[in-house]
C-alpha cells in the first residue's frame, strides 16, 4: 500500500462554528490533527479545505493545504478533489480520511484502519460501547458488526444512530475514520445520496446500499472528538501543555 492521509476541514459547523481553528493549548485544533497524522508516518499528509484562514493556519504550521470548492457537499468529496490536485498520476492507491475534529487521536489508529483493506474496498474503525449513555446517545453512531473469537476485523453490515443490533452482546461505537482503495473512493463520490443515508444522515450508508463492502477494525477506545463547546473545553484540558 502507498497511503496518503487527507484531512477535510471547513469552518462551517452547526454546533460549534469555526471549530477547526479553535485554540487548544496555543495551537489551532486542525494543527493538532495534522501533527497526529504526521506522527503516524504512513505517508504524506494534507488538509483539504475551502477557506483561506484554514489554509493559512495549516501552512504556518509547516503543513500542506489544498484549496477545494466550498460548494462540495461532504468531506469525502473534498478529499477526492484534493487527491486529484495532489496526485493526478495515481501514485497513492490508498486514501485515509481523517476528520479534523479529533485532536487527541492515537496515531496508531491510522495504521489500524488499513488492516481491513486486505479483504475490503473500504475500511473504518469501531470501539466497544461501555456505558448506557453512550449506547443511547444519537450523536454516537453505532456499527452493526460481529467479531469472531479474537478476530480484529469484521464486516460492517449497517450503521445507525440507534443502538443496533438488538439482543445480548456488545455494541460498537463507530469512529469516523475511513480508508479507501482509490477506485472505491472514486466510485463512492460518484454515487448519488441514498435513501438510508438521507434517513439516518450517515454518508457511509450510501456505500452499503450500493453494494460496496466496508470492513471494520476494532480498537480499544473511541478517540475524543470535538462537537460542542463543552467538548472543546475538555480537549483543552486533555491537551494542555505540561
Amino acid at each position: 500500500m502507498t497511503p496518503i492521509i487527507l484531512i477535510p476541514a471547513r469552518l462551517g459547523s452547526t454546533r460549534l462554528p469555526g471549530k477547526v481553528l479553535a485554540d487548544i493549548g496555543g495551537m489551532p485544533m486542525i494543527v493538532h490533527v495534522l501533527r497526529r497524522a504526521t506522527e503516524a508516518a504512513l505517508g504524506p499528509v494534507a488538509v483539504a479545505c475551502c477557506e483561506a484562514e484554514v489554509a493559512a493556519a495549516v501552512e504556518a504550521a509547516g503543513g500542506i493545504a489544498v484549496m477545494t470548492d466550498p460548494e462540495l457537499p461532504s468531506g469525502s468529496d473534498r478529499i477526492f478533489a484534493a487527491l486529484q490536485q495532489l496526485d493526478p498520476a495515481g501514485k497513492h492507491d490508498v486514501i485515509i480520511n481523517l476528520q479534523g475534529d479529533l485532536p487527541a487521536i492515537d496515531p496508531a489508529y491510522l495504521a489500524e484502519v488499513l488492516r481491513p483493506l486486505e479483504h475490503y474496498e473500504m475500511a473504518t474503525l469501531v470501539a466497544p460501547i461501555t456505558t448506557t449513555a453512550e449506547a443511547e446517545a444519537p450523536s454516537v453512531v453505532k456499527c452493526a458488526c460481529a467479531f469472531e473469537a479474537d478476530a480484529q476485523v469484521a464486516p460492517a453490515l449497517y450503521f445507525s444512530r440507534n443502538a443496533v443490533p438488538s439482543g445480548d452482546g456488545p455494541l460498537w461505537h463507530h469512529i469516523g475514520i475511513y480508508a479507501y482503495r482509490r477506485a472505491a473512493l472514486q466510485r463512492f463520490v460518484g454515487l448519488p445520496a441514498s435513501p438510508l443515508e438521507r434517513r439516518e444522515k450517515l454518508e457511509q450508508l450510501r456505500a452499503l446500499e450500493a453494494g460496496m463492502r466496508i470492513g471494520a477494525a476494532r480498537v480499544p477506545h473511541a478517540p475524543f472528538g470535538v462537537d460542542t463547546p463543552a467538548d472543546l473545553e475538555q480537549a483543552r484540558k486533555i491537551l494542555a501543555p505540561p
